[in-house]
């Protein structure tokens, strides 16, 4: 019997598919730096076909590179299955920047790949391996559809290609793992496997019951926290936050800009001012964008600013688990305050709350509910949160390795994240903490912020800021 793979997108990975229009490309990605000369071949430019080995040799540990998505019959549910068709070479990409190659070209090509919507009839990646970076580097731009993966599953692909050392990587003295794509199921197996698992969700439930029935006070407590938390995230998720000019309907074209900043400076600041890394980072974030929108001539002191933050779920034994584990939490941000101290102690006490709130649990509950009845219950809950603007902004920030990591010898000296714009979302944040610095990307619409360079530069003085408030040295951000 011929062995047949399918597998049900659950629903806040279908959601990704749902909100996806042509403007609002739900991919994220990244921009790396490396050292050009231990990938360059005999010609003296990046020996692409070793850089394809290498990513051939990683793909047997994540399969869902090779899948594309496809529909359940009648239902029309999406599903993945193995891309008979796929081409490693359609994924790897290779270009070359003009002279001088500056991080300004960078950054254009950057916003320009990431204007492009990816190829639903392919598996939902991209990776483009840039030459002639100035300082004779080499960039990696990666791009996957955010229903694949999410910021912290995106780490463990990283993790697949590289190494915590420069030394030769063994794996491309041997032949790559044979694949052979599976075929995809009949469309009765395919309808059967999901009226089984409909099934044994109401066997599951009536189990769930009877276990209630012997304990009825621990359930009726169950009951009443699962209630708040839907109660909670319904609330958080279809108040209005205040207009903006970042709150205006976007077009399909980006543009990417990116800083950094010594993560012990933040620890610092943490450490003088009380709070989370996160924290400081939604101060900064807020303090940034009054600096911002003030010279934009927006009011800020009678705004209610709002930015969605992911927050990770993801269990230890879930670490290589493909598609999203993440709750959103919807943060109100001070930008009112005009002092960075007592920004940061209100973003403090607001993230606080939130944490001991049932928003996310809520959240949750609403996909598992939606996963295990109609996923159009999840996805109707996101397109309405969506067009009410329950937040202005999505700040991400995922953690990377501590120590530095390699491509073929090549060390990953920057690495620069980015999270997709949501409608009417202009901006989103995303960071990435790397080999003892927190890297920032910034994703904008192209028409509605032509002076995301200033976002840049108001962050810096954030830090700067903040930096001097803690008794630390000044000029620690860099562009």
């Amino acid at each position: 019997m011929t062995y047949t793979h399918a597998e049900r997108l659950s629903a806040l990975d279908t959601s990704f598919l749902t909100l996806e229009d042509q403007n609002a490309h739900m991919h994220i990605g990244a921009v790396a730096l490396f050292d050009a000369a231990p990938l360059a071949g005999a010609s003296g430019g990046v020996d692409i076909d070793r850089v394809r080995r290498l990513m051939e040799a990683g793909l047997h540990r994540i399969p869902r590179y090779r899948q594309r998505i496809d529909r359940m019959p009648i239902l029309g549910h999406p599903i993945w299955v193995d891309d008979n068709r796929f081409n490693l070479a359609y994924h790897v990409r290779h270009t070359h920047l003009p002279a001088p190659g500056d991080e300004r070209q960078l950054k254009r090509l950057t916003g320009r790949i990431m204007s492009q919507a990816l190829d639903r009839g392919k598996p939902l990646w991209e990776m483009w391996v840039v030459e002639g970076v100035e300082g004779n580097r080499v960039a990696l731009i990666t791009k996957a559809h955010h229903c694949m993966i999410d910021g912290v599953g995106s780490v463990e692909l990283t993790g697949s290609i590289m190494r915590p050392t420069p030394d030769p990587d063994p794996r491309l003295d041997e032949p790559a793992p044979r694949w052979v794509a599976r075929p995809v199921p009949g469309p009765v197996r395919l309808l059967g496997s999901e009226l089984t698992r409909h099934a044994s969700d109401v066997f599951g439930t009536i189990g769930r019951t009877r276990r209630a029935l012997t304990d009825p006070r621990a359930a009726v407590r169950a009951l009443l926290e699962t209630t708040r938390g839907i109660g909670e995230a319904l609330g958080a998720g279809f108040r209005p936050a205040s207009p903006t000019p970042l709150n205006v309907e976007i077009g399909p074209h980006r543009r990417f800009d990116w800083t950094s900043i010594d993560l012990a400076t933040i620890k610092q600041i943490r450490g003088r001012f009380g709070g989370t890394v996160n924290d400081v980072v939604l101060a900064i974030v807020a303090g940034a964008l009054r600096r911002f929108l003030r010279r934009r001539g927006v009011a800020v002191d009678t705004l209610d600013f709002r930015a969605m933050v992911p927050v990770n779920v993801r269990a230890q034994e879930e670490r290589a688990h493909m598609g999203n584990r993440v709750a959103m939490l919807v943060a109100r941000l001070p930008l009112d305050e005009p002092d960075p101290q007592a920004r940061l102690q209100r973003v403090t006490l607001e993230t606080t709350a939130l944490k001991r709130s049932h928003q996310a649990q809520g959240v949750q509950t609403i996909e598992e509910l939606s996963d295990h009845t109609f996923t159009t219950l999840f996805t109707l809950f996101a397109r309405v949160a969506a067009a009410s603007r329950p937040f202005n902004l999505v700040v991400t920030n995922v953690p990377g390795p501590s120590f530095p990591v390699y491509v073929l010898g090549s060390r990953m000296s920057a690495c620069f994240p980015l999270v997709p714009l949501y409608q009417n979302q202009a901006l989103g944040v995303a960071l990435f903490s790397y080999d003892g610095r927190l890297w920032w990307g910034f994703n904008a619409d192209w028409d509605a912020l032509p002076d995301l360079h200033d976002v840049v530069e108001a962050v810096d003085h954030e830090i700067a800021s903040l930096t001097r408030l803690a008794g630390g040295a000044e000029g620690e951000a860099a562009a």
